[in-house]
Parts: structure tokens; C-alpha cells; sequence
């Protein structure tokens, strides 16, 4: 980390002689005052009183952010630098409908009083909100690694039954090690470009989730602390109500529900096996609102390849405006320039900063003001959701199915 001299600091003599040989070369610096206004790509928006704005340089550690109301608001005492900025908060739309808004700007070179402008998207508060990811593998005695563990834990966050049914399930595709970031021939977090897309089984209310309850989709539904599997797996996941079974005989199906593969790469061809990164990648859950069609396979409007690889696969593209819920995860903070998920989706990250390493990360509970749990009418805990999961979840936990959760009653453990 880079140190820096002050003005301040010469003009009052706050630094001893030791102080000014320590800093030696160190380049006086002058803080700098930044404007942020918004543009709405959505339309007229009435934006909440706590609109926040976070400015982080994390090559250099240095971190500012700032509540404010309206479209403007001006950032003081800022060093100069290279910035991630990202804006949240809440919103009323032409429609009355409350959104979750956000918008950021990536890698803005920041060396002087400036006015940044960060382009403002939205999205209904989703009633699925993933509470438990676990991706980035065990490593057993005798091996250097095992990821058939993975497992991901979506929860009902309303007072009120929601139903699985239909849901998607997607992930991007994983940023590579020289952190080049995908080029997208659309207008940039309009769409989330999806490798893999699943969708849950059902006829429309075959598998409802009740307040309280969640559900785990497993990469394998079986008790890897076997022999036979990884006995230094944290999880058996033989309970997980639904899996990705790819019909691999060395993974044979379980009982759990198997869900049903909708895009594999401008195909529906089952993989010999489905995991995602070990080190991370971004995780969503969408539904395709009634009376519109999505269908990437028939529509190849709805197809897509990365422009900065001749090399690309083909990925699907959905509306942000479909997605009830998303995460990213990097490989760690110095990735955060590399993001694939727009703001609005998700403006923050989490990261295990490493893979194989038995951790994962799971939702923060609403608290009330002793640090309860907030419990609803109809006994659902309730989870937060700011559409950041920097701030929404905690990292390198111990992974736990159902942690603060119940399974549904169609679990076939139950039956």
C-alpha cells in the first residue's frame, strides 16, 4: 500500500523527523472533491431518502461511501486514484412499484475534482433470496481436491407461499486468471449472460415453499463424508431436495427431484458433469413474467458471444428485469475490476480467497434492535436483501443445509 503526504500534515508539523524519513519518497497528495449524479435507464424514478455511494480503491485500501437523497450528491476528502463506484438503494417507480436500484462504474480514474455519472437500473425486490452457497470444494486427505459438494440454498423471504416451479437457474461464466472482463454487444447491465441455465420441475404449485422453509439444489444429492466420496467433506448433502443429476455412472441419480437443463452453450446437451468455479462465478435465480416468452434455444436473438474472444461460447441472455435473485463471487478482492454481474443485479461480491478450502457464505438475518432475529406473522425469519452481498452475507463460514430454515414438507426425506 502506498503511503502519501498531506498538506496538512507539513502545514501543522504533525510529522516527526522519523516520520518524514519513513515517508521519503511518498508524493504529497491534495484530497479531492467528487460529484455523483445519476441517470435513470429506467425511466423517472423517485429516489429514496438513503441512496448510498461507495467509492473503493482496493489496490491502494482506501474506502469512502456517503448517504444522501435525490440524484446528486458530492463525495469529499477523496484520494486520488482508480475507484470502484457503486450506488444502491431504493426507489418508486412510474409504475408505483418499489424497485431495488443500483449502478456503478468500474475502474473510473479519478485524479481530479470530477462529476461521475452512473447510469441507474432497477428490479422488484425478489421473494427467493439465496441464503447458502457452498462452491469452492473440500480437499481430502490423500488428494488435492474435491468439488462435487457444492450446493446452493434458496429460501422463501415474504410472509406468504412461493413456488418453485418454473424458477431458473443460472450461472456466468468464470472470469479467467488475467482478469479480463467479457465483452457484451448490448447495452452494458441491461441482461445477464448466462452459461448454464436450469429450471425447477413442477406444473405451477407442486413445490411450494412456505415462510420459514428453504430449499437446496446439490451439484450430487448424496452424503459426501462417505468413504467412498471425501470423509473430510463439512456437508451431506443426501437431504438436498433437488440436484444437477447429468446421468454421470460414477454420480448416479439420488431421490432428490432432478432439475431439468434449459441452455448448455446455444444447446440442450447435457454435460458429462455440472459443478461452477471453485473459485467463484456469479449465481442467479429468474422467473419469465407472465404473458412473455424466453426461450433462447428457438430465439437466437437471445444468444450471445463474448466479443473479446474469438474463442467464445455462446451465452444466454436475460433480462435483469426477470431475476428474483443474485451473487457474485470472485476469486478475491483484487478481482473486484472483473466483476460479470451488473450492479444492479448485484453491486458487491463475496470471496473465499481461495478454493477447496471446506467454507462457504451464508445470508445475514434482519436484527431487531437487541440483535433478535426479526420473526414474521407467519414464523419466516427474515433475510437481508440490498442487492449487495458484500454487506448481505458472511464469508468463510462452515456450511450448514437449512441453517436458519426449515425443509419443505415434500422433501423426500420426509415422505
Amino acid at each position: 500500500m502506498k503511503k502519501y503526504i498531506f498538506p496538512a500534515l507539513l502545514a501543522f508539523g504533525l510529522a516527526s523527523c522519523g516520520q518524514f524519513n519513513e515517508l521519503g519518497d511518498a508524493p504529497i497528495v491534495t484530497p479531492i472533491e467528487v460529484s455523483i449524479s445519476l441517470n435513470s435507464l429506467i425511466g423517472d424514478i423517485d429516489y429514496g431518502e438513503e441512496m448510498l455511494v461507495k467509492l473503493d480503491n482496493y489496490g491502494e485500501g482506501l474506502h469512502y461511501e456517503k448517504v444522501f437523497s435525490g440524484e446528486n450528491c458530492t463525495v469529499d476528502g477523496v484520494i486520488p486514484g482508480i475507484y470502484t463506484i457503486n450506488v444502491t438503494g431504493t426507489g418508486v417507480v412510474t409504475s408505483g412499484e418499489e424497485y431495488m436500484l443500483a449502478g456503478s462504474a468500474l475502474n473510473a480514474e479519478i485524479i481530479d475534482a470530477r462529476e461521475v455519472k452512473i447510469g441507474i437500473r432497477g428490479s422488484a425486490k425478489g421473494k427467493l433470496v439465496f441464503s447458502e452457497i457452498y462452491y469452492c470444494g473440500s480437499k481430502p486427505v490423500n488428494a488435492f481436491s474435491y468439488f462435487r459438494d457444492q450446493f446452493y440454498e434458496i429460501a422463501n423471504n415474504t410472509d406468504e407461499v412461493q413456488y418453485l416451479d418454473g424458477l431458473y437457474f443460472g450461472n456466468t461464466e468464470t472470469i479467467d486468471f488475467d482478469k479480463t472482463r467479457p465483452i457484451w454487444p448490448d447495452a452494458e447491465g441491461e441482461y445477464i449472460y448466462a452459461d448454464y441455465v436450469w429450471r425447477f420441475p413442477g406444473s405451477g404449485t407442486d413445490y411450494p415453499l412456505q415462510p420459514g422453509e428453504s430449499c437446496v439444489v446439490a451439484q450430487f444429492a448424496a452424503d459426501h463424508r462417505l468413504p467412498i466420496y471425501n470423509p473430510t467433506s463439512p456437508v451431506d448433502c443426501s437431504s438436498a431436495e433437488f440436484e444437477f443429476n447429468t446421468n454421470n455412472a460414477n454420480y448416479p441419480d439420488q431421490p432428490a427431484y432432478d432439475m431439468e437443463l434449459v441452455y448448455n452453450g446455444g444447446t440442450t446437451n447435457m454435460p458429462m458433469q455440472y459443478l461452477t468455479s471453485v473459485f467463484g462465478t456469479g449465481y442467479f435465480i429468474f422467473r419469465v413474467p407472465d404473458g412473455e416468452t424466453w426461450d433462447p434455444i428457438a430465439d437466437k436473438s437471445l444468444q450471445t458471444a463474448n466479443q473479446a474472444d474469438p474463442y467464445s461460447s455462446v451465452y444466454a441472455k436475460v433480462p435483469v428485469h426477470y431475476i428474483e435473485d443474485a451473487v457474485e463471487a470472485i476469486r478475491n478482492e483484487s478481482y473486484v475490476d472483473a466483476k460479470n454481474l451488473p450492479a444492479v443485479a448485484d453491486a458487491g461480491f463475496c470471496t473465499m480467497g481461495g478454493a477447496y478450502l471446506n467454507v462457504g457464505v451464508t445470508r445475514k438475518l434482519v436484527t431487531d434492535a437487541n440483535g433478535a432475529p426479526v420473526v414474521g406473522p407467519n414464523g419466516g425469519l427474515s433475510y437481508q436483501d440490498t442487492n449487495n452481498t458484500t454487506d448481505d452475507f458472511v464469508s468463510g463460514v462452515v456450511p450448514v443445509l437449512h441453517r436458519h430454515s426449515k425443509m419443505p414438507a415434500w422433501n423426500h426425506t420426509l415422505k
